[in-house]
């Protein structure tokens, strides 16, 4: 049958078939879109509210005791407008789409796909939960189920949907760890064809290069809590090395005799709680630092995250070596992290325009074509409009890396 000419739309179409296939942490993410900017239009700066779950204390007995159902959104901006431009003639119309999709679409979608996994992997800086020691690649499965132990202590849903993205480098070492393992024939034989794990420990294991990459702060002195009963999401200190840049966004603190408590028992779960840092911390002259961290201190409420306040003089430990560098690992389940496109504006008069959309994978993209006269080519556009945010970071766990 005779090649008929691609429509914009098909073209479009297609684009956004790829890039769904192409991404890798985004994949085992949540994913919005929201189908007002159909008829709005959206730009950077575009702010979506999405929605997190009300959390009960519960009551004993018979006496009713009403609860709020106190519901709160994590507000989202659409702050990446990220695209790659090309050209294609009319002749190039008459391909198959499938040649078309492969000379085309496919090279540029890649780099869209690069980028948004890139941008969702740095989220680990919200994430305050760690296993593993900074520095060494993880050779046994232990520290993978040890970050499975993590997110069961934080009530983390047991629903087939826990994901594991981790690097290169500690995808061949756990692949060649437990190549002697009894288990069944066929996963050995899978991961040794394909050099992936596949699905174990409870896990969908990915491979993603993007694998982001943190640099501790500092830190030095003997840092301490100054001050009693202290809660929420700063922290007042002293004790530091003064005058230095001691915390980076995405350390990891814990406090002394601070435990973390399981968020629907509110029991402790007798390890100590993690706290991330939310902001780069540089001490004053006399060693003293207010912290802003996550999350924050709360010893009440549904919403308690440990089991009491430090006490005064509390022995601050920071995670991992001073100034040292280390690729990160992400266990996490969808509900930890969340992506929302929006559709962008399709302009008028130009040579063809069109944009996709698919709410089940949460995906928007739009492709504009236009003609230029004076060098007789067809310059085109491919543009994504999108945003990433920690929904509920507390069902992520970083792993450590070299």
């Amino acid at each position: 049958m005779a090649n008929t000419y691609l429509t914009i739309s098909m073209i479009t179409r297609e684009a956004l078939r790829v890039l769904s296939n192409n991404l890798a942490f985004t994949r085992g993410a949540t994913t919005e879109y929201n189908d007002k900017f159909g008829v709005e239009g959206a730009k950077i700066g575009t702010t979506v509210n999405v929605r997190k779950p009300p959390r009960y204390v519960g009551r004993t007995g018979t006496a009713i005791s009403i609860e709020n159902a106190t519901e709160t959104q994590v507000a989202v901006t659409l702050d990446t407008q990220f695209g790659v431009d090309l050209s294609f003639s009319s002749a190039d119309l008459k391909l198959s789409i499938d040649d078309f999709s492969k000379r085309f679409i496919r090279p540029a979608i890649a780099t869209i796909a690069n980028k948004i996994d890139n941008d969702g992997l740095k989220l680990y800086k919200k994430v305050y939960n760690t296993v593993g020691a900074q520095g060494t690649v993880p050779n046994a499965l232990l520290t993978y189920l040890n970050a499975g132990v993590k997110l069961d202590d934080e009530a983390t849903p047991m629903d087939g949907q826990r994901n594991l993205v981790i690097t290169p480098q500690m995808q061949a070492t756990i692949v060649d760890a437990l190549k002697g393992l009894f288990q069944s024939a066929t996963a050995i034989a899978d991961q040794y064809r394909s050099g992936q794990m596949g699905v174990a420990a409870g896990f969908n294991w990915f491979m993603d290069q993007n694998c982001a990459t943190h640099t501790i702060g500092a830190h030095g002195g003997t840092p301490l809590v100054n001050g009693a009963s202290q809660t929420g999401a700063s922290l007042v200190t002293d004790g530091w090395t003064a005058s230095t840049a001691v915390l980076k966004e995405g350390d990891v603190i814990t406090l002394a005799g601070v435990n973390a408590v399981n968020p629907q028992s509110r029991e402790s779960t007798g390890v100590l709680r993690q706290f991330v840092v939310t902001a780069n911390v540089t001490s004053d002259g006399s060693g003293n630092a207010t912290i802003a961290i996550s999350p924050s201190i709360t010893t009440g409420t549904g919403f308690q995250t440990v089991t009491g306040s430090a006490a005064d003089n509390a022995a601050i430990t920071v995670s991992g070596t001073a100034s040292a560098t280390a690729r990160i690992g992400l266990a996490h389940h969808p509900d930890a992290f969340t992506l929302v496109t929006a559709d962008l504006p399709v302009p008028n008069g130009t040579d063809m325009a069109a944009r996709a959309n698919d709410p089940d994978s949460g995906l928007s993209i739009r492709l504009v074509r236009d003609y230029d006269i004076t060098t007789d080519l067809f310059p085109c556009r491919l543009d994504v409009l999108y945003g990433w945010a920690a929904l509920r970071p507390e069902l992520a766990v970083r792993v450590w890396g070299s």
